[in-house]
């Protein structure tokens, strides 16, 4: 489990993440959702040491997160950021290969190997594995950097925004493969979206953010509601139920 207890993070004395507690269940996916400049990025960068907060405590497995060693917490937990924008040119094996540093310090043992060519396929990526990053397509190459994070190897796998610039068979793609890591995997996945029907559909819960502070958090049932949603975007959002799942209708 992740446990976070009053957390803040502030900016010029203004809170960006305004004294936050939560608890993320292991095992399932988590999705953050809120309008922008709710905090959601910050959180994340927070958790993973990526930024200082200003107070409280972040326990992973009931562990501070303060005494785990750089590297060692880098095999417990992982990110992948918005923005990844490579100044080298590099194959999507070399860019998987990346994901194993905190276990070969960049010489590949068997083993390290084994893991890039399981992610690899994983990801179905075997036909591009030679092929640079600037030949593929805005959605196999969030799939590379996805599968770079699954070699990695860590039991909590954060995202933001994963799904950023993508269109619609490509997002459906990387939100089944996420799904997929949390189901055949037993990967903790947490991760940031603006489009709150993928958050309805496929996560098992999700939190809101506003303002920096924390609205509400629950199951997607509890979650996916009209009231709830007015709450955290200040707008009126029809829901709507089909085939056992809610829809969001918020267009008109």
């Amino acid at each position: 489990m992740l446990e976070l207890v009053n957390v803040l993070k502030c900016y010029n004395n203004k809170p960006v993440v305004d004294d936050i507690s939560l608890n993320i269940a292991k095992g399932r996916l988590t999705s953050f959702i809120g309008a922008n400049g709710a905090g959601k990025s910050t959180l994340l960068s927070i958790i993973t040491q990526l930024i200082d907060r200003d107070r409280g405590t972040i326990r992973i497995d009931g562990v501070d997160i303060e005494a785990y060693d750089r590297n060692l917490l880098a095999r417990k937990i992982s990110l992948l950021k918005q923005s990844n924008n490579l100044s080298i040119r590099l194959t999507v094996r070399d860019l998987v290969a990346f994901g194993r540093f905190p276990y070969s310090r960049g010489r590949l043992t068997r083993e390290d190997r084994q893991k890039v060519d399981e992610a690899i396929s994983y990801l179905e990526l075997k036909a591009l594995a030679g092929k640079y990053l600037d030949q593929l397509s805005g959605g196999e190459r969030q799939r590379a950097f996805i599968a770079m994070i699954m070699a990695q190897n860590t039991d909590y796998i954060l995202l933001d925004e994963p799904l950023n610039n993508l269109d619609m068979k490509h997002s459906v793609q990387i939100m089944k493969v996420l799904r997929r890591m949390v189901d055949q995997l037993g990967k903790t996945v947490v991760l940031v979206l603006h489009d709150i029907n993928f958050a309805s559909c496929y996560s098992d819960e999700i939190v809101a953010l506003k303002h920096g502070r924390l609205v509400r958090h629950g199951a997607v049932s509890d979650m996916i509601d009209s009231t709830v949603l007015k709450q955290v975007y200040d707008m009126d959002i029809q829901v709507s139920n089909l085939q056992n799942q809610r829809f969001c209708i918020y267009y008109t």
